[in-house]
């Protein structure tokens, strides 16, 4: 008996070392999210060197074009489906019968969800001249590619906003054609500041979502990383669309004021310009330099390879 006990725990033993192997057992209870577990080592990463700020040769190369286009077809989609449910939204004579406000903010977090899943491993799945504004700021793309994505949305935006109005171009006109602007009761700075502060959390998500830190110490994070770009998406929405109607997308407010062409729209375009554009260089200063000391980082590594002596 004490030897067929002995092999039970012996084998009981085995058992739980296998399972810890296969990590069912190393996350101990209440360990702080975000954490090492006792005992792990952090898998190896290493940050991508900069983006040249100019990098001609990418001109003559097919995934250059790809990735544009990508951007393009991604914006169009965004835009149309959006503006499509803001429009069958105001069409309704009950209300309470449509999407609602929180229909609308699903709509467009959803469609940037499903469309950065689908052209992250193309263009890395901008859909935003904002977001590519960051991750210029950020050194992550070249001038030439970053110009490329921004005039690439812009255009797709246009295109999305025209088909809407092609199927419905009375109700378009009327309801003002998905068209930001900064709404009665809010002032411009308002409107400004709500832009600034949604185009941060947006980008902020971005950033964090598609850190290479992240994605060693957590493989599943890529496959994730377009779920809470969704999300921030809908909170923002949720939270904005009563004041702006909810820019933080300079291509989407672009595209709508184009084809709805009434000065209501342009009035307030340029809030939807200054305002995403400084969320997302704040974004990409608090990432990159508070959060992950990226220019300390690069003077070290430079200072400990003066240091080596020489081979």
């Amino acid at each position: 008996m004490a030897g067929k006990e002995s092999s039970t725990h012996r084998s009981r033993d085995n058992n739980d070392d296998h399972d810890v192997e296969l990590g069912l057992n190393k996350y101990p209870d209440k360990q702080p999210l975000g954490t090492l577990a006792p005992g792990d080592q952090p898998k190896n990463y290493k940050d991508p060197p900069p983006s040249p700020m100019f990098e001609h040769g990418e001109l003559r190369t097919w995934s250059f074009y790809r990735a544009g286009i990508a951007e393009f077809v991604a914006t169009f989609l965004f835009v149309y489906v959006s503006i499509m449910t803001v429009m069958g939204y105001g069409r309704a004579t009950n209300k309470c019968a449509t999407v609602g406000v929180q229909g609308i903010a699903w709509a467009f977090g959803g469609m940037i969800f499903a469309l950065v899943y689908c052209t992250a491993g193309i263009s890395g799945g901008h859909i935003n001249p904002a977001v590519s504004f960051g991750m210029l700021l950020a050194r992550k793309l070249s001038i030439t590619r970053g110009v490329f994505y921004m005039l690439m949305q812009c255009l797709g935006a246009i295109c999305g906003a025209g088909v809407v109005k092609g199927f419905q171009t009375t109700p378009y006109d009327v309801l003002g054609g998905g068209a930001n602007k900064v709404n009665l009761g809010y002032t411009k700075a308002g409107g400004l500041g709500a832009e600034i502060v949604g185009t941060f959390v947006l980008v902020y998500t971005v950033f964090s979502a598609t850190d290479p830190k992240r994605i060693a110490r957590d493989s599943p994070i890529p496959i994730l990383a377009p779920l809470p770009i969704g999300f921030a998406v809908l909170v923002v929405h949720l939270a904005t669309i009563p004041i702006t109607g909810t820019g933080i997308n300079p291509a989407r407010s672009l595209g709508a004021a184009i084809i709805y062409n009434n000065a209501v729209a342009w009035d307030d375009q340029w809030i939807f310009w200054v305002g995403p554009f400084i969320g997302a260089a704040l974004a990409a200063v608090y990432h990159q330099i508070v959060l992950r000391a990226m220019p300390f980082k690069a003077y070290n590594e430079a200072h400990e390879a003066d240091d080596k002596p020489a081979t």
